[in-house]
């Protein structure tokens, strides 16, 4: 007799034996080396050359802007710029502008696909708050359809200097850049842009 409760991990097992029964092993091995190589690229972190200038903001991931407006977030306005990252992005996030990292929000949500505008409100996701000379700027880490898990590496009290490295996202989704509204968004819907190298906004 066997209680029912253990059929679930039987039969998995059952079925992993017999496939790696009939399957043969190089083709594990291939597999294996398949999913190596995938790991080691989406993992990958390059070094990149943030540009020195007080003035500037560059982007806080690789992606695709797919959001510049005018908008309302926590009772304040700002100008906007969403980044979608998809799969083959360098999935790292680094500070936009130097300042100190005032507050880290967590905020759990559903996980919607990433290029929605409206993921930005409904999605889990991290809110990282700099204070910097030219004000607050935030940058939010969204979860998306296949990410579960945004990744912070700062804490709050943390001095950042632009393109340092202040957490990741896996396997793909978003960050929202939020600027004061003296801020000048120097990129458009649909640019390309590369995470602590491409100038996003000026001040």
């Amino acid at each position: 007799m066997i209680a029912k409760e253990g059929y679930p991990f039987i039969i998995s097992a059952l079925v992993a034996t017999i496939l790696f029964y009939i399957i043969p092993p190089f083709i594990w091995v291939t597999i294996s080396i398949l999913l190596l190589a995938l790991f080691i690229w989406f993992f990958r972190d390059p070094e990149r050359n943030t540009p020195v200038d007080e003035n500037i903001a560059v982007s806080a991931a690789d992606g695709k802007v797919v959001e510049v407006e005018e908008v309302e977030f926590k009772g304040e306005k700002y100008k906007k710029v969403g980044v979608f990252m998809n799969v083959f992005s360098v999935q790292v996030n680094r500070t936009p502008v130097t300042g100190t990292v005032t507050s880290i929000e967590h905020i759990p949500g559903k996980f919607v696909n990433a290029s929605r505008p409206d993921a930005s409100i409904i999605n889990e996701r991290n809110i990282v708050t700099f204070d910097t000379k030219h004000g607050q700027i935030i940058a939010v880490q969204v979860a998306g359809l296949v990410a579960r898990r945004t990744v912070s590496y700062v804490k709050e009290g943390d001095l950042m200097s632009t393109g340092d490295r202040f957490g990741m996202i896996k396997f793909s989704s978003r960050v929202d850049h939020y600027f004061p509204l003296s801020a000048e968004i120097t990129v458009k819907v649909d640019d390309n842009v590369k995470a602590g190298e491409s100038i996003i906004a000026k001040f």
